[in-house]
């Protein structure tokens, strides 16, 4: 699904270099549910940014199914993370003045999907992931575990083949989490849904196929948790 070769990132302003990762080669496997872990300021979020094409690295290659990225166009960008990719953020990123099931479609705005296919699409979603009786709730009359439900089903609408989570479990308490994490998990095993997720939580990562480490923007360890 995905392969990362000698991957380098540099943020450079007038005065300062900072090398936010280094020499990071990775594959990851259709199908896998893999964790990233690390100190804060380490390289995951960049590393998670990359994967996602939300940032490009300074040299190295990234492909994704079978496909080099290096190269493609502004638009042609965007339309291949529409299709092939969902994003779940710690912060929701849901739009407050949209009712639940509005901000669950917002991502088939952008492909050739009519009103009422977005709407049984978006409905789906949310029955997946328990929360078909909200549909017409505004997020701020919603739980934090509740938002990220939502989130999940907007990063679902589209049936994509990708999952990026930045700490999907890190602003909920500890069932609230457990809860996230057993809707992850049976994405997973279910539709056989590739997840990148990036934790704090040993607990949460060693639930995952695999765990990556890094540190100072190096990948340190790789460690199996595989289970047929």
């Amino acid at each position: 699904m995905i392969h990362l070769q000698n991957i380098e990132k540099i943020y450079r302003t007038e005065t300062v270099e900072t090398l936010a990762l280094h020499n990071i080669s990775l594959d990851i496997a259709k199908g896998e549910f893999l964790s990233i872990m690390g100190p804060s300021g380490c390289g995951k979020s960049t590393l998670l940014n990359i994967m996602g094409l939300l940032d490009e690295p300074t040299s190295g290659a990234v492909n994704i199914e079978n496909q080099t990225i290096t190269g493609f166009s502004d638009k042609k960008l965007s339309q291949f993370r529409n299709r092939k990719i969902g994003f779940i953020f710690q912060s929701y990123h849901l739009i407050n003045d949209l009712p639940v099931v509005d901000n669950v479609e917002l991502p088939l705005l952008y492909r050739d999907v009519s009103g009422k296919e977005r709407r049984r699409l978006a409905s789906e979603a949310l029955e997946k992931v328990g929360l078909s009786n909200r549909m017409k709730h505004y997020p701020s009359q919603l739980s934090g575990g509740q938002k990220q439900r939502v989130a999940i089903a907007r990063a679902i609408v589209g049936r994509p083949e990708l999952i990026l989570a930045d700490e999907p479990t890190g602003n909920l308490d500890s069932g609230m989490g457990n809860e996230i994490m057993e809707i992850l998990e049976e994405l997973n095993r279910t539709d056989q849904t590739t997840i990148v997720m990036v934790t704090h939580d040993e607990g949460m990562a060693k639930r995952t196929h695999r765990l990556v480490r890094l540190f100072d923007g190096s990948l340190v360890s790789s460690n199996s948790f595989y289970k047929d």
